[in-house]
């Protein structure tokens, strides 16, 4: 989880119109380290032979204007005109942000990041409407469905499920995480090591429904040092304030 270089926080970002999801998305990207070394090196737009739109350039284009800029405040508009969708019949402009590549965890009775892990990975009875389809017996049966991490990532994104299934409601309960996670528990081979992972960026939502509100977020950036970062606003802050929050999404990096 090493930065290549170190140096003050970057630009907080204007929101441009219920973009604080979006905005606070970004600030996490721009604050892990191997997707920013990478990125800053711009190892991908020398070698990128893309045409038209590629999401990397732009991603790249974005982290340096964010880390470089003199100014306390960017405007993030190219991530949101080419994040835009466009309805082929009646042309209406629609923006659809989807977080993707993350473990959704039910906290729902979970008191703790851990208790949430291990209900993930506690084997579920199939039955009913939920039969599973043996591909030997070539029919719906009732089964045992066990989820667990088969490869180590390098960045872990875990998202803790606060929408109530049943009535939508904001699940707004106090779910402990550490600022340090041992992932082997919960992988399919549980021998070996540890494998310890560092929390580095922390997404809030405050708000009393999950259909209204705001996000944002706490980052660690290159010099160690946390922030707080609420759209245009970056304010340093304590890990222990980092570690108090109602958190939605927790991103962890070896």
């Amino acid at each position: 989880m090493d930065w290549r270089q170190k140096r003050r926080p970057g630009a907080g970002l204007y929101n441009l119109g219920s973009t604080c999801y979006l905005n606070v998305v970004l600030q996490c990207l721009t604050y892990t380290p191997p997707l920013a070394n990478y990125l800053l090196s711009r190892q991908h737009s020398r070698f990128c032979h893309q045409q038209g739109f590629c999401m990397m350039c732009i991603m790249e284009a974005h982290v340096r204007k964010v880390l470089y800029s003199s100014a306390s405040a960017i405007r993030p508009r190219a991530v949101i005109r080419d994040l835009r969708f466009t309805c082929l019949s009646c042309k209406t402009v629609s923006d659809f942000y989807m977080a993707f590549l993350d473990i959704l965890l039910k906290i729902k009775g979970a008191s703790s990041l851990t208790t949430a892990l291990e209900d993930f990975v506690t084997p579920k009875q199939l039955d009913g409407k939920k039969c599973f389809k043996c591909s030997k017996c070539k029919k719906k049966v009732a089964a045992s469905k066990r989820l667990t991490i088969h490869h180590e990532p390098r960045v872990l994104t875990l998202c803790l499920g606060r929408a109530d299934e049943r009535t939508s409601r904001k699940i707004s309960q106090v779910v402990g995480y550490p600022e340090f996670l041992d992932l082997r528990p919960y992988m399919s081979d549980t021998a070996g090591g540890p494998l310890l992972y560092s929390l580095y960026a922390v997404v809030v939502h405050s708000g009393h429904t999950c259909l209204e509100g705001h996000f944002f977020c706490y980052t660690k950036v290159s010099n160690g040092q946390w922030y707080k970062m609420n759209d245009v606003t970056v304010d340093s802050c304590g890990i222990h304030t980092v570690l108090g929050q109602q958190a939605y999404l927790l991103f962890y990096a070896r």
